[in-house]
């Protein structure tokens, strides 16, 4: 049986929170960076992964160490990003189904992507990126999310399911 999984870097809980929604959506196993397998188990057939925008792409150390100064709390992920795990992440040698999304600041012309980033690297690592990345927006760098952003992810999520574009 093929089973679907979500992989989500997050800072202050905003990704993580897109992540679930997507994760309830597609009946998925949704899991933290750090604890993401180096080796994408063979019932994998789709993944999806997120992270968010730092520094106009995906997180380095000194972004994280940045965001880690700014949270006054407990960092969601504390250890690797999603640009170190997809570094690590062994050849699959299958046709698996990948999904790349990131949570940024909504407004005006933005330059940078971290969804763009992610899908490069799945496309590079021989993943079917079927469609364009998808962005979720927060009010600020801590967040919160938009109001109704949970809800567009879950609307994402389906649309995978069905293949229609969201």
């Amino acid at each position: 049986m093929s089973r679907a999984l979500v992989v989500y870097e997050s800072m202050f809980g905003n990704t993580k929170a897109i992540a679930e929604a997507i994760g309830t959506a597609l009946a998925a196993e949704v899991v933290e960076v750090s604890d993401a397998p180096d080796v994408l188990p063979e019932d994998v057939e789709l993944l999806v992964v997120g992270a968010p925008t730092h520094a106009f792409g995906l997180s380095r150390p000194a972004t994280r160490k940045s965001a880690a100064d700014q949270a006054g709390a407990e960092l969601v992920s504390a250890g690797r990003g999603v640009r170190e795990w997809l570094d690590a992440l062994a050849p699959h040698g299958r046709r698996v189904t990948a999904h790349a999304f990131d949570t940024r600041l909504r407004g005006g012309w933005l330059p940078g992507s971290a969804a763009k980033a992610i899908a490069k690297r799945l496309r590079a690592l021989h993943f079917e990126v079927p469609e364009r990345p998808m962005s979720f927006h927060v009010t600020g760098t801590p967040g919160p999310l938009l109001v109704g952003e949970p809800a567009r992810a879950t609307a994402w999520a389906r649309a995978m399911l069905t293949g229609t574009p969201a």
